[in-house]
């Protein structure tokens, strides 16, 4: 397991499979939210994660396929597109400073 802090946070990547819908949308909601934190989020394959991503949010089915590809990242996993806690839980660890594992 992975670890950040929460202050040093500068990219988050939304990792998805086919790459439209509903992580499309999901990532600009974070975008919107992360953005006053000098947060930046991007949206890419899950197959092809950038190197300088800090922390790496996924569908839970694709979990290991994201940390294969980013092994030395901190992989998030959520269960819903929209509303799920760990979004939440993301943001305020940002916010605070606080420690992110995944």
């Amino acid at each position: 397991m992975n670890t950040i802090d929460g202050a040093q946070v500068r990219k988050v990547v939304v990792a998805c499979d086919a790459g439209m819908g509903s992580s499309a949308l999901l990532t600009s909601q974070l975008s919107k939210s992360l953005s006053p934190h000098s947060v930046g989020v991007e949206h890419t394959s899950v197959d092809r994660i950038p190197a300088d991503a800090d922390v790496v949010l996924c569908h839970a089915n694709l979990a290991e396929r994201a940390r294969r590809s980013a092994p030395d990242k901190v992989v998030l996993t959520f269960q819903m597109f929209l509303g799920d806690p760990v979004f939440q839980r993301l943001e305020n660890a940002i916010k605070a400073g606080e420690r992110i594992d995944g």
